[in-house]
């Protein structure tokens, strides 16, 4: 008995083997049920005592007292220093009372006269509207907290202050209610960076004291968390450390960004003037409107050759930077959060299925011969060959799946760039009071609350369609990558199988005689069913014509069935490619407006266009010019102001005194089209408010 079970233990371990000599010790060597029972148990059957036993603890390699080896490649778990929930709630105390200071300022300082007669009023966090705003504080922000909701999304805690419970559900399961707090931390982090953007609006020198301190505090706490914990067991062990890298870039350039902005407050003198009555933007795109004659002439002369050709046509497809125009605020918000939700969506992609594809290839064994052949599928009669076969299968499938990621990522990114040239060409045209070819959508200056609305929403919606139409391009192009890999380009390299090609080896008669004909039809339209008389052509042999018409009718409708399936392939791809723009309506000019990406942006240029006119706040600033007293620096003659002169004083003093009643002919004629034109005052002019 003993025998058997030290011969049985030589196909185990060592520690089966003392439980079979412990065993044959108490039963003695005469019992042949007990020899039976152990010889059961050396098969790895069930024991004759009827108690099933526990075969966790029969291996050497596993820890003592009931304690689970962690699995490859999982990682461990961290414990910070100072808990998460702590450094957060102190962030959000700190913001809050960051707010709270930001309205006593307001009011003590009178930054709104509005607020002179009553209680403190929150700062706003962006000044969309305003033209001379700087863009690089609100991108950084919003850049911040679209990461932030980024890495919320594999949470287990929806707040960084809350631990949630877990209760037992009907089943028996453990079921933690997750779905309310995320919808709650959708309202939290808008309001925890609230503080952040608003002290940039405030333009004053205690306010860009607070946004140091609370951007130093915010940076901090994420560096500090990153250092300690640069591991996550969610998605992959290093997604969220890649996932926050947006994040620690925004409140890096936040924590820079305020102290130089905190410094230049104190240099500056305290009568330096207000910022409020400047605008350089306005005037730089006024002055520009006024000479575009000439700008017109000169580059006239200078477009000739082939490089300039090269070079309009890049500017047509690429944006660059144009002198006297500035895109809206919105639109580089919108631009910025596009790039960001590009690498979050590409990242997510990445992590996610790559190392999945890694781990299956580095485990595959002979196993997976027996696997294969349960699906009918026979490889090779070496096994060591079918190893090989499937782990290149599966890095093709892995190099196909990063391709079709690249190339996703490339065209959204190439899109995004060309919508900055359309969306450039359209704010010109709106302002020039052009109307645009919007379909049916209406068509009149005035703002309504479907317009305030769209307005309001349209970054966000940006952002949605960019994420969903790179997902839906990664899909189609992995798909695509994938079927011409394993059926065209594999097996014609390697020799084996050629399904594709013998499937079009034994059908192609039919794919020549489809061939034939739409040759056929090409070739009979070009030599016999036309003839050119007096430089015209003109339509000959119809009776031929109408033969060969009724003759080919069933080959045509093979035709057109393929032709169907190819115009089914085009729109899907070209709509994928499209669909994150929204300045492109992805239905036919009729149905434009029930397209809600289209009708949107529509919207949103109509409000862009009515509000924030750059010649109206020229305008506009003129007339507070001259209601202001006039400073010695100034320089300013008599009578500059009403003409709008002081926007085209030419800097060389020699040709001051050139042309000055043509110049002062130009402005007017250009400043009176301009208001004529502008969508923002038609609504103010008599026989529309007599209408009214």
């Amino acid at each position: 008995m003993l025998d058997l079970c030290v011969g049985g233990a030589g196909a185990l371990q060592m520690r089966w083997a003392r439980m079979c000599v412990q065993e044959a010790q108490e039963a003695g060597e005469g019992g042949e049920e007990k020899g039976r029972s152990m010889s059961s148990q050396a098969a790895g059957n069930q024991t004759a005592s009827g108690a099933a036993d526990d075969y966790s603890d029969w291996y050497l390699d596993e820890p003592q007292d009931g304690q689970e080896l962690p699995a490859e490649g999982a990682v461990p778990s961290c414990h910070p220093s100072v808990l998460s929930g702590l450094l957060h709630t102190c962030l959000a105390v700190l913001s809050v009372l960051v707010l709270l200071l930001l309205a006593v300022l307001m009011r003590r300082r009178q930054l709104r006269p509005r607020c002179r007669h009553g209680g403190p009023r929150l700062p706003s966090p962006v000044d969309f509207l305003a033209g001379d705003m700087t863009w690089t504080v609100p991108a950084a922000v919003f850049m911040v907290l679209f990461s932030s909701l980024c890495l919320l999304l594999p949470a287990e805690d929806a707040l960084p202050f809350l631990t949630l419970a877990s209760f037992p559900s009907g089943d028996g399961r453990t079921v933690t209610l997750r779905g309310p707090w995320k919808i709650l931390a959708l309202l939290y982090y808008p309001a925890l960076y609230y503080p952040l953007a608003a002290c940039a609006t405030v333009r004053h020198g205690a306010a860009h004291l607070l946004g140091s301190m609370l951007s130093w505090a915010h940076f901090g706490v994420q560096v500090w968390q990153r250092a300690e914990c640069p591991q996550t067991p969610q998605i992959h062990k290093y997604y969220s450390l890649l996932a926050s890298l947006p994040l620690l870039l925004g409140l890096g350039f936040l924590s820079l960004w305020y102290p130089v902005q905190l410094v230049r407050s104190v240099r500056r003198r305290p009568g330096a003037g207000s910022e409020g009555l400047q605008s350089s933007y306005s005037e730089d795109y006024l002055r520009t409107l006024l000479c575009r004659k000439k700008l017109a002439s000169s580059s006239r002369a200078s477009k000739h050759g082939f490089l300039s050709r090269a070079w309009v046509s890049y500017r047509n497809y690429i944006y660059t930077p144009q002198r006297g125009f500035r895109l809206p605020l919105k639109l580089v918000l919108s631009a910025t959060l596009t790039g960001s939700a590009i690498y979050q969506v590409a990242l997510l992609l990445l992590v996610g299925v790559v190392p999945t594809i890694q781990r299956m290839r580095a485990g595959i064994t002979t196993d997976i011969c027996y696997l294969l052949a349960g699906f009918g599928i026979l490889l090779s009669e070496d096994k060591q060959e079918v190893v090989g076969l499937v782990k290149y299968y599966l890095w093709a499938l892995e190099a196909c799946y990063i391709s079709a990621l690249v190339l996703s990522c490339s065209l959204t990114f190439l899109m995004l760039i060309r919508s900055l040239v359309t969306h450039r060409t359209n704010l010109q045209a709106l302002h020039r009071g052009a109307a645009l070819d919007l379909g049916p959508l209406p068509q009149h200056p005035h703002p309504s609350r479907q317009a305030i609305v769209c307005w309001m929403s349209f970054s966000a919606y940006h952002t949605a369609f960019t994420c969903l139409g790179l997902l839906v391009q990664q899909i189609i192009f992995f798909l695509g990558t994938t079927i011409l890999a394993f059926l065209v380009f594999m097996p014609m390299l390697h020799g084996r199988n050629l399904l594709l090609l013998r499937h079009l080896e034994s059908s192609w008669p039919f794919w020549l005689t489809l061939s034939l004909a739409v040759i056929l039809q090409n070739t009979a339209a070009h030599w016999v069913f036309l003839e050119t008389h007096h430089g015209r052509p003109e339509l000959t042999n119809r009776r031929v014509l109408y033969a060969v018409t009724f003759f080919l009718f069933p080959i045509n409708v093979l035709v057109g069935a393929m032709v169907v399936a190819w115009r089914v392939l085009l729109s899907a791809l070209y709509n994928a490619i499209h669909l994150g723009q929204m300045d492109l309506s992805l239905m036919p000019p009729r149905a434009a407006a029930l397209d809600p990406g289209y009708y949107t942006y529509c919207s949103f240029l109509k409000i862009e266009a009515s509000q924030s006119h750059p010649a109206t706040t020229a305008f506009c600033t003129l007339l507070l010019r001259t209601r202001q007293p006039r400073r010695p620096q100034d320089g300013l003659r008599r009578g500059e102001e009403e003409e709008g002169m002081q926007l085209l004083q030419t800097k060389d003093p020699a040709a001051r005194g050139v042309g000055s009643r043509a110049r002062q002919g130009r402005a007017r004629w250009g400043l009176a089209y301009t208001l004529l034109h502008n969508p923002a005052l038609q609504a103010f002019r008599k026989p529309a408010l007599s209408g009214a």
